[in-house]
């Protein structure tokens, strides 16, 4: 499918990441320039050289309004105006008793790395789309903010801001041609479940793919395909809200998660 994207420029965070990567790759196909950000610099080159042709790659942290500012500065120095804004980057945060085991600084990180992120590369790249007009925003959040676990109380959070930010944002940018969305996945076999994984066989004394069969069964007793999902499976979703073909979604946010949410998404 045409995604009616040609020419537009599109810039992805946590751009080293499995789904970012994937969703590059689908970018790229539609005819679209590229503006890999991450704050792993190895890795980024990596992600880039799998992509092939010219792909600006920034390393930065976002972890303050700089890093944000710093990929933007480095779009308009390729001469570039931001159209797509792809925000991937993130991380899982500190697991545990939600009183007994989560410290402040815990929270404090997941808060700045998750959320705040977001904030900054919104204020970084959205005000632009708005005044030129057009504009697509897509921010990855998860399962956990319609189904959240205990474990995870720091990541349920932190993500569920993003939604409900994204959720204001689009109430006013719409009108002025800047559709804003979010894509939740649940369970994808990325580097980070991988992680997860490996740690469950340590601890169990089982294999990896043990690991993950009894993961399914007893955390996720509802993801009805019963595997992990596949970054690409993620890409295409968020791809799609990317385009033009994608015109009358707003404020919306997808689920990509094989069933694993049990409650109805209304």
């Amino acid at each position: 499918m045409d995604l009616d994207i040609k020419g537009r420029t599109a810039v992805i965070s946590g751009g080293a990441g499995d789904m970012a990567l994937e969703t590059a790759k689908i970018l790229r196909g539609e005819g679209c320039n590229l503006v890999l950000t991450d704050i792993d610099e190895d890795e980024l080159k990596i992600a880039a050289g799998k992509l092939g042709g010219e792909v600006v790659t920034v390393v930065a942290d976002l972890g303050d309004q700089a890093g944000a500012d710093k990929v933007a500065q480095a779009c308009a120095d390729a001469g570039w105006d931001c159209d797509i804004l792809v925000h991937a980057a993130g991380v899982t945060g500190a697991k545990g008793d939600p009183l007994d085991d989560i410290t402040e600084d815990d929270w404090k990180h997941a808060w700045n790395t998750d959320f705040m992120t977001a904030v900054r590369m919104s204020k970084a790249f959205i005000p632009g789309m708005r005044k030129r007009g057009w504009g697509r925003a897509v921010f990855v959040v998860s399962e956990n903010v319609a189904q959240p676990y205990p474990d995870e109380v720091v990541y349920n959070a932190s993500k569920s801001a993003v939604l409900s930010f994204t959720k204001g944002m689009s109430q006013v940018y719409a009108q002025q041609g800047v559709l804003i969305n979010c894509v939740a996945p649940a369970f994808i076999e990325t580097d980070m479940t991988d992680g997860m994984m490996e740690k469950r066989a340590e601890e169990m004394g089982v294999s990896f793919d043990e690991a993950v069969e009894t993961f399914l069964e007893e955390e996720r007793p509802h993801l009805t395909l019963k595997r992990r999902g596949q970054p690409e499976e993620v890409a295409f979703v968020i791809a799609c809200l990317c385009s033009s073909r994608a015109s009358f979604v707003n404020g919306s946010n997808w689920r990509v998660d094989g069933g694993a949410v049990q409650s109805m998404n209304i």
